[in-house]
């Protein structure tokens, strides 16, 4: 494979990306999109690397596919404002990507699939449903609204935080679900891009784009094939979700929930909890995970390579 630096022009910004491409043209791609947070182009931040979409441009190298992953706003090398971005700036800069993606004369542009991991899952699902596209992929997806999201995941992280923590806050009468509640009110009243809670800086308007938007009305509305995969230990994610996403997708549904999987794709046999993800960081991607992708990947870009595109 061979990798370019490329520009993405998205409104008044320009993202860079890295476009990996065969010697085979025009070959079928994939547009690789991060979860949320100050992320890179390889699923990166500079406290918890955790190379998602760098694994799985790897893996989708070796099965002849071309890819395009970029850095989001304010992050690595793509302009713009990370705390200033909200969750529909995010949808327009894949929309963008998907665009340039598209012109790349490498490319075929029938031929491409979305593959979305976390908050990346949900704008894959938008896209799904007006875009001319082989196939999407939603990996650690949602399909509830993200305050439903943000307490459900209060609620198993709570239980896994360490003993001296849960003791301290008892000792202090704090709860964490309460505590979350509390915050997510503060971000809702807030009109501004950034608020500061107990002095950190927080992306306030991705927050409250994030809290109201409905990934199921979008999947209602998919005119693509789509696969979702979740692990049953994720706790950002409910495992269950996999079942509402299959309700609600008009079009050909795979779903998978894979054993001892966390929400960073990692097999981990012991109990499910953030505490373990450097732990985990540093540990590849499941096989499983990164073979399910490929197949259904490979199935989808061949239909689409047999159909009659006029």
């Amino acid at each position: 494979m061979t990798e370019t630096e490329i520009s993405i022009p998205s409104g008044t910004l320009t993202l860079r990306g890295t476009l990996a491409t065969s010697d085979s043209t025009p070959s079928a791609a994939a547009l690789l999109i991060s979860g949320s947070g100050p992320i890179d182009r390889n699923s990166n931040a500079k406290r918890l690397p955790i190379n998602v979409m760098g694994q799985i441009a790897a893996h989708l190298a070796s099965e002849g596919f071309a890819t395009l992953r970029y850095d989001k706003r304010g992050v690595g090398a793509s302009e713009g404002d990370y705390h200033a971005t909200g969750l529909h700036d995010n949808i327009a800069d894949a929309r963008a990507a998907l665009g340039v993606l598209r012109s790349r004369p490498e490319i075929d542009p029938h031929r491409i699939v979305v593959i979305g991991h976390s908050e990346g899952a949900l704008i894959a699902s938008d896209l799904a449903a007006d875009e001319d596209l082989a196939g999407a992929v939603l990996l650690a997806g949602a399909a509830r609204n993200g305050k439903e999201v943000l307490r459900w995941q209060a609620r198993q992280i709570a239980p896994t935080l360490p003993k001296p923590v849960r003791w301290l806050l008892k000792l202090l009468r704090q709860d964490v679900v309460r505590s979350q509640a509390k915050r997510l009110r503060q971000l809702e009243a807030t009109t501004g891009d950034v608020h500061r809670i107990q002095f950190v800086k927080v992306n306030a308007r991705w927050f409250r784009e994030f809290m109201t938007y409905e990934p199921l009305e979008r999947l209602r509305r998919a005119a693509v094939p789509v696969l979702a995969i979740t692990g049953d230990k994720d706790i950002q994610v409910d495992p269950e979700d996999v079942l509402l996403m299959e309700e609600a997708v008009p079009t050909s549904f795979t779903g998978h929930v894979v054993n001892e999987v966390t929400h960073l794709l990692r097999r981990e046999p012991g109990p499910a909890s953030i505490r373990t993800y450097k732990k985990q960081a540093r540990r590849p991607l499941d096989d499983r995970i990164l073979q399910l992708i490929a197949d259904w990947v490979v199935v989808r870009v061949h239909a689409v390579n047999g159909a009659d595109h006029g």
